[in-house]
């Protein structure tokens, strides 16, 4: 017995879910294609990481703390984009930093890497140090004597002392059994924007200037001030100079992860007992 086809039904019609296209590779290479210029995009226009490599802003930031950067405060220059993918001079939405700010920068010397440091003066400015204490616009920058900071010496985190004659000690204790513990100050701007910093003793930069910041540079310095080759020291000597505000990245922001270093990749149970916890979140 044949069945019969009602009028006006095509015959080719069927009765099954219609099939599915197959995904052709220009498809999936447009796909990730799109993905790599958002990242692009959002590391270069909003934010990107960046981690700590020295211990040259303790006491509030360490080696192995990673923090995000915020891109738009400051404008955008060719060192804003990576891959080198800008060749133009200038800012674009050029904004100065505030005194006090934590900002990221491209080092500008010969390097190609990215410093972490605390802008304290700004064009204009005039910029001394004397037995330690910062004196700007001829004023000096209050400080005074807190308790004593206690870091505890970790894989990545060594209590590094340096200068002659040193206030800083290390000693049993802390988390990890050792602690590096270095006299501290909370330094506070004319502003009322305060920190906290760190004096290790008598060293070379504690008299130092004073100097005129010129226009389109700043006078940046970091928080462990004994051991930081900040505006202090030429970029012929290793250090940051006077930093061009065209080499600005950025301000941190966040801190979303923190490691003392004594994790091991092929354990990760050892990713979480490594983990600071409790710096998760700070910010500045």
């Amino acid at each position: 017995m044949v069945n019969e086809i009602p009028p006006g039904t095509d015959a080719s019609d069927s009765s099954g879910p219609p099939e599915r296209r197959k995904e052709s590779w220009w498809e999936s290479i447009r796909f990730f294609l799109l993905l790599f210029l958002a990242a692009v995009a959002i590391r270069s226009l909003l934010f990107a990481p960046f981690s700590i490599p020295s211990g040259s802003m303790l006491p509030n930031l360490m080696i192995g703390d990673y923090l995000f950067v915020a891109k738009w405060p400051y404008g955008y220059s060719r060192h804003s984009f990576p891959f080198g993918i800008a060749s133009f001079d200038g800012r674009i939405l050029a904004s100065l930093p505030e005194r006090g700010d934590v900002v990221v920068f491209r080092f500008p010397g010969v390097e190609n890497d990215d410093y972490i440091k605390r802008v304290i003066g700004l064009p204009g400015d005039t910029v001394e140090v004397r037995d330690g204490a910062v004196i700007l616009n001829g004023e000096p920058v209050r400080r005074q004597r807190i308790a004593d900071y206690a870091m505890p010496v970790s894989a990545n985190s060594p209590c590094r002392v340096v200068g002659d004659s040193p206030e800083a000690t290390e000693r049993a204790g802390g988390p990890t059994g050792r602690e590096c513990v270095f006299p501290r100050y909370r330094e506070t701007l004319p502003d009322g924007r305060s920190y906290e910093v760190l004096d290790q003793g008598d060293m070379d930069l504690d008299d130092w200037g004073p100097i005129i910041v010129p226009e389109g540079q700043l006078f940046v310095m970091g928080d462990n001030r004994d051991d930081s080759a900040d505006s202090r020291v030429p970029t012929e000597q290793n250090g940051v100079g006077l930093l061009p505000v065209d080499h600005l990245l950025g301000r941190a922001t966040i801190l979303f992860w923190s490691t003392d270093g004594s994790a091991q990749w092929l354990l990760p149970w050892t990713w979480f007992s490594a983990a600071r916890w409790e710096r998760i979140g700070e910010t500045w």
